[in-house]
């Protein structure tokens, strides 16, 4: 909306001082134009905003002018609830309202308040790891994340256009039950006719609030059905057996990434363990000891060394010519 924007607009310069249109674009997530639009109503409305122009020129609120638009909206005031989690916050559509917020929180602080300097010496999930590898959240359009957080929260029914792996998208009209996130994916947790249903945010192309209340109970348990959900998944009938070989350096890791151990053994003279564990699906399999290299060997089943091998095979000859 824009009132919000005007808002963040007077925020912004208050806390950051003289910022170029281009600057202030990029932060309200707008064009140059509009900014200027937005500059011409805020002078109009009374607010003391001047320019300069040159290279070291912008936009510039008088000194002293303070502001006392410090009110949250719902979605802020959401925004913070979950702000514990960056990776939620994104996936949920909520990353503007969580910026905005915070705008209106610091300015809300006395002058020099320590708060700020504190914040200023805090990285909560950076972009890129120690290895530099970008990591990439689902994106989620506003026009769907919306929608899906406004029937959560009111409890209202939900239709949705979802595109389900290797079929064509297709209407589904649903009771949401929560919203979930894990590993920068977000899910919606749902039923459908009294059956239990999980939706990938970034799954949905479209998405309706319907004016009928939902089909849930009052009080919910997030954090156990989604295990319960995951655990079922975890055991859907592409599931498969295998049986390895690891050394005890990335025995933990070979358990982490399986399904289940079911089963294990360790050398008498304490190295390597044989383990019988369990796979989504042979595609899990291959990736997972794929992944671990030398340091596990697939003794079972045949159809999965050939698959290691045939990949090794491939990526040796490739670079067998210098």
């Amino acid at each position: 909306m824009r009132a919000d924007r005007l808002v963040s607009l007077v925020l912004l310069l208050r806390q950051r001082g003289r910022m170029p249109a281009s600057a202030l674009a990029r932060e309200l997530e707008v064009s140059t134009r509009t900014v200027l639009r937005d500059i011409d109503a805020l002078s109009s409305a009374g607010v003391p905003v001047y320019a300069r122009r040159g290279p070291q020129g912008g936009f510039a609120l008088l000194p002293g002018f303070r502001t006392e638009l410090t009110g949250l909206t719902h979605d802020e005031s959401v925004a913070l609830l979950v702000a514990g989690s960056r990776r939620g916050v994104q996936a949920f559509g909520l990353g503007s309202a969580l910026a905005s917020a915070v705008l209106k929180v610091v300015d809300a602080l006395p002058d020099g308040h320590p708060a700020v300097a504190v914040a200023e010496r805090l990285l909560v999930d950076p972009d890129t790891d120690l290895l530099a590898r970008r990591l990439h959240p689902d994106e989620v359009p506003d026009d769907v994340a919306g929608p899906v957080r406004r029937a959560v929260l009111d409890g209202r029914r939900l239709r949705i256009r979802y595109r389900a792996a290797d079929e064509e998208p297709r209407w589904r009209t649903v009771d949401p039950v929560g919203l979930v996130t894990v590993r920068e994916q977000g899910y919606l947790l749902a039923t459908r006719a009294g059956e239990d249903r999980t939706y990938r945010l970034s799954r949905i192309t479209a998405a309706e609030v319907l004016p009928e209340p939902a089909d849930r109970t009052e009080q919910v348990d997030l954090t156990r059905a989604w295990q319960e959900r995951s655990a079922r998944f975890r055991a859907g009938p592409d599931q498969v057996r295998v049986t390895v070989r690891v050394s005890p350096t990335h025995r933990d890791v070979l358990a982490r990434t399986a399904v289940a151990v079911h089963s294990e053994t360790v050398d008498d003279d304490g190295g390597t363990s044989r383990l019988d564990v369990a796979f989504q699906d042979r595609r899990h399999a291959e990736w997972a000891l794929w992944d671990l290299g030398p340091h596990a060997d697939a003794l079972a089943p045949p159809w999965l060394r050939t698959a290691l091998h045939d990949r090794a095979r491939a990526l040796a000859d490739r670079y067998a010519e210098p």
